[in-house]
């Protein structure tokens, strides 16, 4: 649960503003990497300094600037500095449990989501923050560690397929955006084939650690409304007329993204109706099974309560009882016995209880 209420103590009583990491430390290094293009030529190479883009920020060109590590306060600063960055943006990005966002500020427009990944080996989602910087002409993204789900969208920019390379800031921004989105589809199917497997199990052989499964699937579906339920706002805020740096023509666009969104939470929604069905599914047949326990053992305890009386009555140590001296009387008891279990099982079955 700690993914869910987790809160630093390292900003407290700080001023608004103040630069701190918050969250946990994902790599030691910082990268950073620069994508310069237009229609015509595109520029590809990792820097060592951020001013090294300076110099390609011209109009009629698109330059995207990717850092992946942000825990180097510093570097934040410098950023900040030289980009025009206001420190409660960056405030933001360093802050890893931020919630999914948009605000405009003077000369940008600021967008915090999270990029889900499947851990296959963990068998859980794990989330990281991208926090996109939109300018005119340019991007800056910030992410916490290597590895994406952005190598699409730059071997579309490499090769010039699509509109790319001609779209603007704002179309590389809902490029990303969508990019990150089509993930969840990912994510979602693989916890569908859970699901699927999860319930093949529960109907053949169900036992106590199906119910755990299931409540760590609800917890991971829950997880994931959590990080893509604010995407909606987040994009329909771009869509309203007049946002900042957002062109008409990316509108449509943005409504595919849109309806992307509503589909993920809609199956979201889904797969926790089917979970609670796998509780109930669960529940109803282990009942059942004891259920039938309790049938049989019903059936035994009656069969033996007569039988039980009639070796009472033979087992008192009275002297006088006739049938204790008669020489076939064990005999006779056995035979009562007997008819006693023949007579309740042909009840039993007359009446559907066997």
């Amino acid at each position: 649960m700690s993914r869910f209420t987790r809160r630093s103590s390292k900003k407290a009583g700080s001023s608004p503003g103040t630069l701190v990491h918050v969250g946990e430390r994902k790599t030691d290094d910082v990268h950073l990497a620069l994508l310069h293009y237009d229609a015509e030529t595109v520029i590809e190479k990792p820097l060592e300094l951020v001013e090294e883009a300076l110099p390609l920020l011209k109009a009629g060109a698109t330059t995207w600037l990717n850092i992946d590590g942000i825990h180097d306060i510093s570097l934040m600063e410098h950023i900040g500095k030289i980009y025009g960055v206001h420190p409660l943006t960056l405030e933001d990005v360093l802050n890893t449990t931020q919630r999914p966002k948009t605000e405009a500020f003077d000369g940008y427009l600021f967008i915090v989501l999270k990029m889900l990944h499947y851990d296959a080996e963990k068998d859980g989602i794990s989330s990281e923050q991208v926090s996109l910087i939109l300018g005119k002409t340019f991007l800056i993204t910030f992410q916490e560690v290597a590895g994406d789900v952005f190598t699409p969208v730059r071997e579309r920019i490499r090769k010039g397929k699509g509109r790319i390379r001609t779209g603007g800031c704002d179309y590389l921004a809902y490029a990303l955006i969508d990019a990150i989105v089509d993930n969840y589809f990912v994510i979602l199917e693989k916890v569908g084939q859970r699901l699927e497997s999860l319930e093949e199990t529960i109907d053949e052989n169900p036992d106590v650690g199906m119910l755990e499964e299931v409540h760590a699937i609800r917890h991971e579906l829950i997880y994931l409304r959590k990080q893509v339920w604010p995407l909606r706002e987040i994009i329909a805020h771009l869509q309203k007329d007049g946002a900042p740096f957002v062109g008409e023509a990316v509108g449509p666009f943005l409504r595919d993204v849109y309806d992307h969104t509503i589909q993920t939470i809609d199956t979201i929604e889904s797969f926790r109706d089917i979970l609670s069905g796998m509780q109930d599914l669960y529940l109803s047949i282990i009942s059942n099974r004891m259920n039938e326990v309790m049938k049989v053992l019903t059936i035994i305890a009656t069969i033996f309560i007569p039988i039980t009386f009639v070796a009472g009555i033979y087992g008192m140590n009275f002297t006088y009882m006739p049938e204790l001296a008669w020489r076939w009387g064990y005999l006779l008891v056995w035979m009562i016995i007997l008819a006693i279990i023949i007579g309740m099982l042909v009840f039993f079955r007359r009446r559907k209880w066997v």
